[in-house]
């Protein structure tokens, strides 16, 4: 950490900077003493990536910013104020802490929060910035956070813990056990000093896996930002073996979609079938994560277009936690017939449950992207591939 950075008039320079391309700092003489253009380049560019992820950070003054790959790996601001929702209480550990986004976030909520970070030099940003953001309630540790859990005996009211993936970790599909600190192998050691655990995982985590791997999960919230799944969270409880709770959410710039289950609803919901209708409702990014895909239909009151297309349809307008489409006529999948209908289409292209991606169906109809109409290739109630022509709802 270069203090030097700090000074007023690096500070001024990198300001005057914001809308310049980092790389281009590189390329221009150095005109300040004791720090160097590519220290300064790297602290533009995170500065940058912060603007609409940590505006926060980005608006306070003095902000010491680290390299760009923790910006990319931090909670967003929004999943951070909802994530601290969550919790209450006297006393949270934040046993991976990081940038500090979410320690800040849930000294809001709680009297006392302990941040554990290993890296030395992000444990200082991370003090620093504190500071610069006027949060006087987090001790800032420097250290693993499972030693500190080990040679600490108090208790917390909750302990949050956000583990990384291994980097030796391949394929798409991962486990727990892939990722640092391992949480089912600490797991019976962090509820010694807690009774409530919280949990962030990636998005790309499969959430029937991640259960199997825990227990006593209570609770898992899917936070999706603009229809794009951020963080999937689990709540532990101590000793809880009753049914889970499944919170849904889509933080958009015109406000918050929620939808809400039990685990065991889903595995027994009866959504009815039909032939498309009038609307056709798209689910967003969080609520398709979740696996709620018969409880959209028996919940909301709408018809299925199939067992696994998870497209929905109804008679009325309706609202719902998704994107709503007016249909405009359905196609039966014959090619003679498309390339009369839809061939050189300008348009927005989807599939569900259909044998030929996106790209193959543009290449072979000659589709152009853009415009306001949306073509979705599905398969409908009666198993017959079909091309769906809508206009946004």
């Amino acid at each position: 950490m270069n203090l030097n950075l700090l000074n007023t008039e690096i500070q001024a320079y990198i300001n005057a900077n914001l809308e310049t391309d980092a790389t281009t700092i590189l390329l221009k003489k150095s005109k300040f003493e004791h720090v160097s253009l590519a220290e300064i380049a790297e602290q533009l560019e995170a500065k940058q990536r912060c603007k609409k992820k940590l505006p926060t950070w980005h608006d306070t003054a003095n902000i010491y910013f680290p390299n760009k790959l923790n910006i990319e790996q931090t909670s967003s601001e929004q999943a951070a104020e909802y994530k601290s929702m969550i919790i209450a209480g006297q006393s949270l550990l934040d046993l991976t802490g990081g940038f500090g986004v979410d320690s800040f976030y849930f000294s809001k909520q709680v009297k006392h929060v302990t941040h554990c970070e290993i890296s030395e030099e992000l444990s200082a940003i991370v003090a620093h910035n504190f500071k610069q953001l006027q949060v006087d309630n987090i001790q800032v540790h420097s250290g693993d956070g499972l030693r500190y859990l080990e040679e600490t005996n108090q208790k917390f009211d909750w302990i949050y813990l956000d583990p990384s993936r291994r980097h030796d970790a391949k394929g798409k599909v991962f486990f727990l056990s892939d990722c640092l600190p391992n949480v089912p192998e600490y797991l019976d050691h962090i509820f010694d000093h807690t009774d409530n655990i919280l949990i962030k995982l990636s998005p790309m985590l499969d959430i029937t896996q991640a259960i199997s791997e825990l227990k006593c999960v209570k609770a898992i919230h899917v936070i999706a930002v603009n229809n794009e799944v951020k963080e999937l969270l689990f709540v532990l409880r101590k000793k809880y073996a009753s049914e889970i709770s499944v919170q849904t959410i889509n933080l958009t710039k015109t406000g918050e979609q929620h939808f809400s289950f039990g685990l065991d609803e889903e595995q027994l919901a009866m959504p009815n079938y039909a032939d498309i209708q009038n609307y056709v409702y798209e689910p967003n990014a969080a609520i398709l994560k979740s696996g709620a895909f018969r409880l959209v239909a028996t919940k909301l009151k709408l018809h299925k277009l199939h067992r696994h297309s998870h497209l929905y349809t109804s008679t009325e307008l309706i609202e719902f936690p998704g994107r709503i489409f007016k249909v405009n006529k359905v196609i039966p999948y014959q090619k003679k017939l498309l390339k009369k209908e839809i061939y050189r289409l300008k348009c927005n292209v989807a599939t569900r449950n259909f044998p030929e991606t996106v790209s193959q169906l543009k290449s072979k109809f000659h589709l152009k992207d853009g415009g306001e109409l949306y073509l979705f290739f599905t398969t409908n109630s009666q198993n017959e591939k079909v091309v769906i022509t809508s206009v946004k709802a």
